[in-house]
């Protein structure tokens, strides 16, 4: 005999999939960079996560040949209207913004955050400004510097750029620790409470560690990491990725900052002992807890 879902006047509609997080950002066929990163690290700690793309490529450009470009922003102004029209949004508790494939991107994004922060006074929106680095220059389309500043930093609760991507949207030093710290602090706002400078101030760096500079309202602190000699894309798509996750996971702010340089440093770890070129990330791990944080950052 067949369930009652069968029988007349019993069938119910499909509970739509709901949604933890919306991870806006690039999505490549081979590689760790992006949402491919992203992914992976927001469903192991417990989270469901839609993948909305900017960019779809073959891999990054730094190998010899790449295909693919950016997605058309009114098929990016689409995938996010849609997420609401399927109902996926009703528990929403994050945004993250990664790399955008043109100024464009962030007036569409802009525009479906403010809406958001309406209905949702306490969404997390962490912002990922991908501009470029301090070995490569910039290699995001012209215009994208601006389009950050105008559209999306006002929105952020929180971002994470590294210490040339902080430089290039305050024009600003960075060099030293006390210029990241007062080049960080330019960017808070109304709604902007704190910034996570990754690899800042590389001249204050003691031998064989890293910084990452976390300035709020009330303080400006630096946490100290292991320096590993590999060279992979994608650290700062996990590390905006794995804070995300410890925040939602109701982790402090200084500890979820320490915690997802202790990320990265494992992950880097597990790559450079692999031999590989992309990064290396074990399938379905959760989170390292809070006692590694403090192991491994001084």
């Amino acid at each position: 005999m067949r369930g009652d879902a069968t029988l007349p006047g019993t069938a119910r509609e499909p509970h739509p999939y709901l949604l933890d997080v919306v991870s806006v950002q690039s999505q490549v066929i081979y590689g760790r960079v992006g949402n491919n990163v992203a992914v992976p690290v927001l469903q192991g700690g417990g989270l469901s996560v839609a993948a909305v793309p900017t960019v779809l490529l073959s891999n990054t450009p730094h190998y010899s040949s790449v295909h693919g470009g950016a997605v058309p922003a009114e098929w990016l102004e689409g995938y996010l209207y849609d997420l609401g029209r399927r109902g996926a949004l009703q528990r929403l508790r994050a945004v993250l913004v990664g790399y955008l494939g043109h100024p464009d991107h962030a007036a569409v994004l802009a525009r479906w955050i403010s809406r958001l922060q309406q209905e949702m006074p306490g969404l997390l929106v962490v912002v990922d400004p991908v501009i470029g680095d301090v070995d490569v220059g910039t290699y995001v389309a012209p215009g994208l510097v601006d389009a950050y500043c105008r559209y999306l930093l006002p929105l952020a609760t929180g971002l994470t750029p590294n210490g040339y991507e902080l430089a290039q949207l305050t024009g600003m030093p960075t060099g030293r620790q006390e210029e990241a710290m007062a080049a960080a602090r330019q960017l808070l706002g109304a709604r902007t409470r704190w910034v996570a400078v990754t690899s800042a101030a590389p001249a204050a760096w003691p031998d064989g560690q890293m910084g990452t500079a976390l300035v709020t309202a009330t303080e400006s602190v630096t946490l100290r990491h292991a320096r590993v000699d590999c060279a992979c894309k994608g650290t700062g798509d996990l590390f905006a990725a794995s804070l995300t996750a410890s925040l939602l996971d109701g982790i402090a702010l200084p500890d979820a900052v320490s915690l997802a340089g202790s990320r990265v440093v494992e992950v880097l770890e597990q790559t450079r002992a692999a031999c590989c070129n992309e990064l290396v990330l074990t399938p379905g791990r959760p989170l390292a807890g809070i006692h590694d944080i403090r192991a491994t950052t001084p």
